[in-house]
């Protein structure tokens, strides 16, 4: 066995240095073993050799990842061990976690070349072995180490000695090396590789996925190539001729005889339709013929897939018609070829005859996807790209299948009529829908399957979704049948879970619905029944085994927020409901596993219904309700926190800061008890998302308690201090974490001065990388901006929170950095309307509380006059108003009258507004609601 060593400081040095030496030999030599004791059913004996191997690692990193590729390698090893070896090898190399693959490249990176180089060749070399686990785990691992190096210009031959000779391999080697190409173009960003790479990548994979090709395996590993190629091919997708022959091939792998390789070629094609969109137009009939073949015939893998073309079309077209709006020009870089309006007619009914293909226990598997639901929700997408197009071609199969004795026909035309609610205008389906509603109601009260009530339960909730609501010119729901629609509803609450679920899906958009309304709220009437009857629900005994539970308590929410005024007394009855339950669910002890994690669950069901209820109460006059139970909520809270659950710690952790919200600073009495959660919260770095809440939650007790808060500062500044320092933390929690800063500024004012030392260099540093950072893609540009407006709110809050002060002059070194800030992120042109409304806002607090201190630097500016002009102009209501207070503070800061630069904030004289409208704005939202 492994030599396990004890406490170093149970030896003298030079015993130390030889036990350590001693254990790394002897963990060298007994790899095998070690590895295999990890898959032990043993407990003891896999715990045992799992710590062995972290000890290993943890004392001689390159021993020890050199140990696992020499096992990889070896062919007298055991394929299990050989294997695991592969698989840890691997894990030392990557990690989900954004800040832990961060350590791992770096931790790579820094190791001694020769060492690398051995890993590196072991690796290359079990690419031949003729063990198939061996081979293909290297090929992951070899993928791995080119996501490292290749960004940095390491390992340049490795593309080039995968490629060398693949067409005269032997074929379980060219299986391999097309994975590893797949693997690589998966693992490295499309810049990385020079074109004459991709190149010979893709002539590699293409070649490999041809019908020439004899070996079926081949052909499946090149397919799946080519599916993690595709993002590098923007160039040859371009060409004509390069085109039309991966077009051929793909379209040829489609009616391969091997059923794996018809599926990845159809996944291909859908990758295709979202990443080539515009240059499909050549190939779209024949892609449609060829669809809908294995939609009509083929097995329900591939049948899948075809569908997925189909929606994904939809998706790309949905997209470009919102944000381009239909108005496409002959030189429009984004034209919509509306391929889905042209096939419409043959399109419509294949995805019609997919509806009668249902599975007999689909309602109850809450994961379930077959040909029925794909082909449903494709119908779905087509209506809203097509819009009132879609009604003409499907109603005859809704007339036609909704009253005939087979329940998979009355279903599949009753799951139609749902799908195509979303798209077409009200005007297209409200008289149809009129007609249909008493049928439905019917229909989820009397029909015998289970299967038509669960689809009923779930378009009758389409309906109320889509077509219902003050907005509507035409009501659907009237006081003559809104009746009878709650009592349905409430029935069906009594039906099997899937059922009951669906049907509180319906009363939730029902209620939904009525959240505007000017007179009488039209549910008062059957409030206490609606409460009752979602309470009844929640304690079902399969209520927890479902979503049923959760739907329940979603509903409830959303009843008790749109309700009026005038049933508040109602509303308040539910305090003492909730907090009893949540406080039994405190008391249990000693449950297993499953069903702790079920109480947990309800546990956060439980605290967020209470927040809704809070916020709901929290105006006068019936804010004193609050009050009275303010301390009881409050504990129940603070022992949700005692809990290991993280949804139940977030959950409660919003509720509070709706509570406190409500309090305003009489919340101050809860802080010394609640703070210790506080700080829990802000370093919960592995469950980031109760940490970002909890950062939320900082900034209601800012604006709740403001100097009340002064007390706990030092804490919490130091804490969002380490937050921010942190590589542990997820990036998403630190735009909220900038913002907060300003919370805590607008709450204390000037006692802000002696965090400026540390606040400011952090803002000034994200604001410089945030400034110039070009957006690869959406989700980083939405990135950017949400930490642009993060370090802009910080500002604001900042100057707002110095305004009228003494140590104003503190300030005055930051400005030059903050107007630079605004300039550039003006100048890239790439800011979202939420960043643009932030920025000028910052413009104005500059003025607002430097003033004349500012104007030097504004009047240097480079584009403040041309940035405030183009916000005067915008049509967005928020970012117009931010604008004109910008435009007063700055008038007052050059002094009234002023000629030459100050002309162009406006001639118009107006009153000053006392403060910022966003920060106004800031100072009454609350980050829980």
């Amino acid at each position: 066995m492994a030599l396990i060593l004890k406490n170093p400081r149970d030896y003298p040095l030079e015993q130390l240095y030889g036990k350590i030496m001693m254990f790394q030999i002897n963990m060298t030599s007994e790899i095998t073993q070690i590895l295999l004791n990890a898959q032990s059913v043993d407990g003891t004996v896999r715990k045992h050799a799992e710590e062995s191997l972290k000890q290993f690692q943890d004392q001689n990193l390159p021993s020890f990842l050199l140990s696992l590729s020499g096992e990889l390698v070896n062919e007298e090893k055991p394929v299990d061990s050989r294997k695991l070896a592969g698989l840890v090898l691997k894990n030392a190399l990557d990690a989900k976690e954004q800040h832990r693959k961060y350590e791992l490249v770096e931790r790579w990176l820094s190791l001694d070349v020769g060492v690398k180089n051995r890993i590196k060749t072991c690796l290359l070399q079990t690419l031949s072995s003729p063990v198939h686990d061996a081979r293909s785990t290297a090929s992951q691992v070899i993928a791995k180490v080119a996501g490292i190096e290749l960004p940095q210009q390491q390992w340049p031959e490795l593309i080039g000695s995968l490629l060398l000779s693949i067409h005269q391999l032997p074929p379980h080697i060219k299986q391999v090396t097309l994975e590893a190409l797949g693997y690589i173009c998966e693992e490295v960003p499309p810049d990385v590789l020079d074109q004459d790479q991709v190149n010979k990548i893709l002539t590699a994979v293409v070649q490999g996925m041809n019908a020439s090709e004899s070996n079926n395996d081949v052909r499946l590993a090149a397919a799946h190539a080519l599916y993690n190629a595709l993002s590098f091919a923007q160039a040859n997708f371009n060409n004509d001729t390069e085109r039309d022959y991966i077009m051929r091939v793909i379209c040829e792998a489609t009616l391969s005889p091997d059923m794996k390789i018809r599926q990845a070629a159809f996944e291909c094609l859908v990758a295709i339709s979202s990443t080539y969109y515009e240059k499909l137009a050549p190939y779209i009939t024949d892609i449609f013929s060829i669809t809908a073949k294995a939609v009509r015939e083929d097995e329900e893998p591939v049948a899948l897939q075809a569908i997925e073309f189909w929606s994904s079309i939809c998706d790309e077209e949905i997209d470009i018609l919102e944000e381009y709006g239909g108005n496409f020009t002959g030189d429009s870089d984004v034209p919509c070829f509306y391929f889905i309006k042209q096939a419409l007619p043959a399109l419509v009914p294949m995805l019609l005859e997919t509806l009668l293909k249902q599975e007999e226990d689909q309602d109850q598997d809450e994961g379930a996807w077959n040909l029925a639901m794909a082909g449903g929700t494709c119908l779905g997408l087509v209506a809203r790209t097509v819009g009132d197009d879609i009604v003409p071609p499907v109603m005859p199969f809704i007339e036609e299948n909704i009253t005939k004795p087979n329940w998979r026909q009355r279903e599949a035309a009753t799951y139609a009529f749902g799908s195509i609610l979303e798209g077409p205008s009200p005007g297209k389906l409200t008289s149809i829908v009129n007609v249909a509603l008493n049928f439905m109601l019917t229909a989820l009260t009397n029909d015998p399957n289970s299967h038509v009530k669960d689809t009923t339960a779930w378009t009758l909730g389409r309906i109320f979704e889509f077509l219902h609501g003050s907005a509507m010119e035409t009501t659907i729901i009237t006081q003559a049948n809104c009746q009878q629609i709650v009592t349905v509803l409430l029935q069906s609450m009594k039906d099997a879970p899937n059922v009951a679920e669906k049907a509180c899906g319906a009363l939730y958009f029902l209620a939904q619905g009525y959240e505007d309304v000017d007179s009488s709220w039209p549910l008062t009437p059957y409030f206490q029944e609606i409460v009752q009857a979602l309470l009844t629900i929640t304690r079902r005994e399969d209520a927890g085994d479902s979503r049923l539970q959760t739907a329940a308590y979603e509903t409830l929410n959303e009843v008790v927020r749109c309700s009026t005024d005038e049933i508040a007394s109602m509303v308040s009855q539910l305090i003492p409901v909730i907090t009893m339950e949540l406080h039994q669910t405190l008391e249990v002890q000693k449950l297993l596993s499953d069903e702790r994690e079920k109480q947990y669950k309800l546990q956060g069901l439980l605290c967020g219904c209470l927040q809704v209820i809070i916020q709901k109460l929290g105006s006068e006059p019936t804010r004193y309700v609050v009050m009275q139970y303010a301390d009881q909520i409050m504990g129940l809270f603070q022992r949700v926190f005692a809990c290991r659950s993280a949804t139940a710690h977030e959950e409660a952790m919003l509720a509070i800061g709706a509570l406190a919200y409500v309090m305003g600073p009489d919340f101050a009495k809860f802080m010394p008890e609640f703070y210790k959660y506080l700080e829990m919260g802000l370093q919960n770095f592995e469950e980031y998302q109760v940490c970002a809440v909890t950062i939320g939650v900082v900034g209601d007790l800012c604006g709740a308690l403001e100097d009340k808060i002064l007390p706990f500062c030092d804490g919490i500044m130091t804490l969002l201090l380490k937050d921010l320092s942190s590589n542990q933390l997820h990036k998403s929690v630190k735009p909220p974490i900038f913002s907060c800063f300003g919370d805590i500024a607008l709450a204390i004012g000037d006692n802000f001065d002696k965090y400026l030392m540390y606040a400011m260099p952090m803002l000034q540093s994200a604001a410089d990388l945030s400034a110039h950072t070009s957006a690869a893609d959406d989700e980083m540009a939405e990135y950017t901006n949400l930490l642009r407006n993060g370090i802009l709110e910080s500002y604001s809050g900042i100057l707002q929170g110095f305004k009228n002060s003494p140590k104003t002059q503190l300030l005055i070194p930051y400005a030059p950095h903050i107007l630079q800030f605004v300039d550039s992120i003006y100048l890239e042109k790439d800011m979202d309307d939420v960043v643009m409304k932030t920025a000028i806002g910052v413009l104005g607090d500059l003025a607002d509380t430097l003033g004349s201190n500012a104007s030097n630097l504004i009047r240097k500016s480079l584009s403040s006059r041309e940035f405030l002009n183009e916000c005067l102009s915008s049509h967005d209501h928020f970012i117009k108003e931010s604008a004109e207070w910008a435009r007063l503070a700055l008038t007052v800061a050059f002094g009234h009258g002023a000629s030459g630069y100050c002309q162009c904030f406006g001639n118009q004289w107006q009153p000053l507004l006392e403060t910022n409208p966003t920060v106004e704005r800031r100072k009454n939202y609350s980050a829980t609601s």
